[in-house]
């Protein structure tokens, strides 16, 4: 009978432990019990699906894009090219420089400074025949190339970084691999006649008419050298 009792009470020591405080009063500490095979076994809860991706603005259009893809996607750069009033005397100069220059135009398809100067540069070209695209084939002696950037100018990326990118329109006309000038945000002058006067080299550097820029430091140049209509 006594071995009972001594069995009975070492169990109850293993499941509680008692432990005195301040003050003699008890206090109990369970031990930690194994969970029963079943519950191990229990499948887990299923996880919550994924949100789906936001799906792409399609008004933004990224990397290397033409004429037809800006007009395609945001029909207001139709409008904004019937309504533009370029200079066809400098646009035709335009097609008498010297040859082997390159153009590329940095443009945001939602940028209204884009729309509004790169639509007025197609309309001047289409005012002396030439392609967007310009080249030998497209009635111009240097070629044009267009990059579209996403709303933050970040992307894609590559290009970004390469051209300094601060804001659109940015159009960097390059020499032999050599920067001579750029037009940023908003042209002095109308984009055909300062693109005529970086390409002729009558103008170097940094053309702008942005308020922002002149406000970091950066002056508008005189007027180039051209008749305007």
């Amino acid at each position: 009978m006594n071995r009972g009792k001594s069995a009975l009470a070492a169990a109850a020591a293993l499941a509680i432990v008692v432990t005195r405080g301040i003050g003699g009063r008890a206090a109990a500490a369970r031990v930690p019990v194994e969970p029963s095979p079943a519950a191990a076994a229990a499948p887990a809860a299923p996880a919550a699906p994924a949100a789906p991706a936001a799906a792409p603005d399609p008004e933004v259009l990224l990397g290397p894009i033409t004429r037809e893809q800006v007009e395609a996607a945001v029909p207001a750069w139709v409008q904004a090219g019937v309504d533009a009033r370029p200079d066809l005397a400098a646009a035709q100069g335009l097609a008498a420089v010297a040859p082997g220059a390159e153009v590329t135009v940095l443009l945001g398809t939602w940028c209204s400074d884009s729309r509004r100067e790169i639509s007025r540069l197609w309309k001047a070209l289409d005012g002396i025949g030439a392609s967007a695209g310009g080249g030998a084939g497209g009635g111009l002696p240097f070629t044009v190339s267009y990059v579209g950037v996403d709303e933050t100018k970040q992307q894609p990326a590559a290009a970004v970084a390469a051209a300094g990118l601060r804001y659109v329109p940015t159009l960097i006309v390059r020499r032999g691999g050599r920067e001579v000038g750029r037009i940023v945000e908003s042209s002095p002058h109308g984009v055909e006649v300062d693109l005529l006067a970086l390409l002729d080299g009558k103008a170097t550097g940094l053309l702008t008419a942005s308020p922002k820029m002149k406000a970091a430091g950066s002056a508008a140049p005189s007027a180039p050298p051209h008749s305007r209509q």
